[in-house]
């Protein structure tokens, strides 16, 4: 991971609504998973103020300041900018903050975790189709909310891979996400 720091006042000038926030910790998901992160948010400025649309564990879908979470959690929110030209950031922010107040999507989680098993993954093959997902506005998990939001704007994130399968190293490994760097206070 590169190590430019972005503050968040420089968010003023360089930050756009709906771009990709991950967060990096050790978890089951960071640790057996395809990568660093374990959680994926969006970003959304609500009159100017910076806020994190996510779906967590325990809690579901919500809305809170970026600045809170930083608090939180320093040094550890990686912040990547959706890159491709047609990207409707309006429609993909509406989109995640329609999750909030959803709940959290267990079964996906578990059944995502279970493609892991040896001998599972013999039988049951990730699926690649995004128009045979799960409802984009039920229960969802994380990295599976940020990439059907991303879709909502017009953006495939994760090319070949449904949503339902998206971890949040996936995200940060897309074409159409670029790393500007790790947010501090």
């Amino acid at each position: 991971m590169d190590s430019r720091l972005l503050s968040i006042s420089d968010l003023a000038e360089t930050g756009r609504t709906g771009d990709v926030l991950l967060f990096r910790r050790r978890s089951l998901i960071s640790r057996y998973g395809r990568g660093i992160h374990s959680h994926a948010a969006m970003i959304v400025f609500i009159a100017g103020l910076p806020m994190v649309a996510e779906i967590r564990e325990w809690i579901g879908g919500r809305a809170i300041t970026l600045k809170s979470e930083l608090r939180r959690r320093p040094g550890a929110i990686d912040y990547y900018r959706v890159e491709p030209p047609n990207y409707d950031r309006l429609k993909a922010s509406m989109a995640m903050l329609r999750k909030c107040g959803n709940g959290y999507n267990y079964w996906g989680v578990i059944g995502a975790a279970m493609l892991r098993l040896p001998i599972v993954n013999r039988w049951i093959r990730l699926e690649l189709d995004d128009a045979i997902s799960v409802d984009p506005w039920g229960p969802q998990f994380c990295s599976q909310a940020v990439a059907s939001a991303l879709r909502a704007g017009g953006v495939d994130a994760v090319h070949n891979l449904a949503d339902k399968q998206t971890e949040p190293a996936d995200l940060a490994r897309s074409t159409a996400l670029n790393f500007l760097g790790t947010l501090t206070l």
